[in-house]
């Protein structure tokens, strides 16, 4: 094992990593009709309007809803279980979450 692997791993953990916490929310549509997105808040002001105005020019190309997306199949947006008929249905135990866990969940 060479004897800087040790340093390079500190390295490596030490740097920044991306975080989905680290992006702000950008409606491209109206008030009425909300279309929005996230982008980094590192960016430069210039390069954030000009990113934004560029997303707004190719608004048509994202699609917000099903309804924007015609004779998309419902095979591949419908969830479904394939189960056998002959067989009975068993239901699992529900999972058990560590107590701290457990409470926070049921907060949300």
């Amino acid at each position: 094992m060479p004897d800087n692997l040790p340093q390079e791993i500190e390295q490596l953990e030490s740097q920044k990593k991306p975080n989905l916490e680290e992006t702000e929310v950008v409606n491209l549509g109206s008030q009425e009709d909300v279309k929005e997105t996230q982008i980094s808040i590192h960016l430069e002001a210039k390069l954030k309007e000009e990113l934004v105005e560029l997303l707004r020019q190719c608004i048509d190309v994202f699609a917000w809803s099903y309804d924007d997306m015609p004779g998309l199949s419902t095979n591949i947006v419908s969830h479904r279980l394939p189960t056998d008929s002959a067989r009975p249905l068993v239901k699992q135990k529900p999972k058990k979450f560590m107590r701290d866990l457990s409470l926070r969940i049921k907060k949300k």
